[in-house]
């Protein structure tokens, strides 16, 4: 590659239980491309179930990357995950292969295709401090007072998203700036040697509800209670993002006797529910897809797809 020459980069963006994966493998199928996870809870390997992995033999169908790349014990983050990608990225384009990017994980996408928010390193005294404050005295307590300090970032955040809160607070006590300030900036790092080509499946809520309600029944079913007594037996650090994982939280407690396993299944049924809705509300407010499917996947959406990617020759590489 020369010059001005791009890369294409297929993206298939959408939120959980959306069909997403189904669709990235028919693709790669069709047009001999390589799956590149964009899921920040799909790189750690003790969680293939609970995180909807793609089987083994869909990964023995074609080439599959950073999927349970990690261990449970390791914190993924989004300026690793894009390290890792870029590399993936560029290895599958050496092959000669698409690169399909598939996952929900906006932060992610967004530090990829747009750079990283020139946000400082934060110490480890203070992200200790924060993330100890945020255990003893709660989300909302820590939320309340980023906007009792006036900051805009507030207003962006649920009183109950700890991890958010959390990065947003020690960004405050580490910079004295709001972390909105800091991602109003131009990402550092845009890599201009790719042409990004996104997709987003957007199905109807209640058509998504649906398929998180089954499916994670269906996880249940399928051995996602083992995974979740095998990741407890680890005794790790609770505050690790694998130990958040939608799910963990609600059948650990199935399992040292805090619930019933229907209680515990319609617990985390509401959480991924919930976790959907904003996700889709991301995607909508934040990603201008070049080519928007409000619906769930199917095959029909398989053939919008295929005809997609041939109108804009993503699989002539460079």
């Amino acid at each position: 590659m020369t010059g001005n020459e791009q890369s294409n980069v297929l993206v298939i963006a959408g939120p959980t239980a959306s069909g997403k994966s189904g669709a990235a493998l028919a693709v790669a199928e069709e047009f001999g491309g390589a799956v590149i996870n964009a899921d920040s809870m799909q790189v750690y390997r003790e969680l293939r179930v609970l995180t909807a992995r793609p089987s083994e033999e869909d990964e023995a169908r074609v080439p599959h990357l950073l999927y349970g790349a990690l261990t449970a014990a390791e914190r993924c983050t989004a300026a690793g995950w894009r390290d890792m990608a870029l590399a993936a990225i560029d290895e599958q384009i050496g092959h000669g292969r698409l690169p399909i990017l598939c996952g929900g994980t906006g932060l992610y996408l967004k530090a990829l295709m747009e750079g990283l928010s020139p946000v400082p390193e934060i110490p480890d005294e203070i992200r200790v401090t924060v993330r100890a404050r945020v255990e003893s005295e709660g989300a909302e307590m820590l939320h309340a007072e980023l906007a009792a300090r006036g900051d805009p970032i507030a207003a962006r955040l649920a009183p109950m998203d700890r991890q958010r809160i959390a990065r947003a607070f020690e960004v405050f006590e580490a910079t004295g700036q709001s972390l909105a300030t800091w991602q109003a900036l131009p990402g550092e790092g845009v890599p201009v040697h790719l042409q990004f080509h996104t997709i987003l499946i957007d199905p109807p809520r209640e058509a998504l509800y649906r398929s998180c309600d089954r499916r994670f029944a269906e996880m249940v079913e399928n051995g996602a209670i083992d995974e979740v007594r095998d990741l407890m037996a680890l005794n790790l650090d609770p505050g690790l993002p694998a130990m958040k994982a939608l799910g963990v939280q609600e059948l650990a407690g199935f399992l040292g006797g805090a619930n019933t396993l229907d209680e515990a299944i319609a617990a985390a049924q509401q959480a991924t529910r919930r976790y959907a809705k904003r996700q889709t509300t991301w995607f909508r407010n934040q990603m201008i897809p070049k080519l928007h499917m409000p619906e769930q996947y199917s095959e029909r959406l398989g053939d919008k797809i295929f005809s997609f990617v041939i109108k804009k020759r993503l699989t002539r590489v460079g």
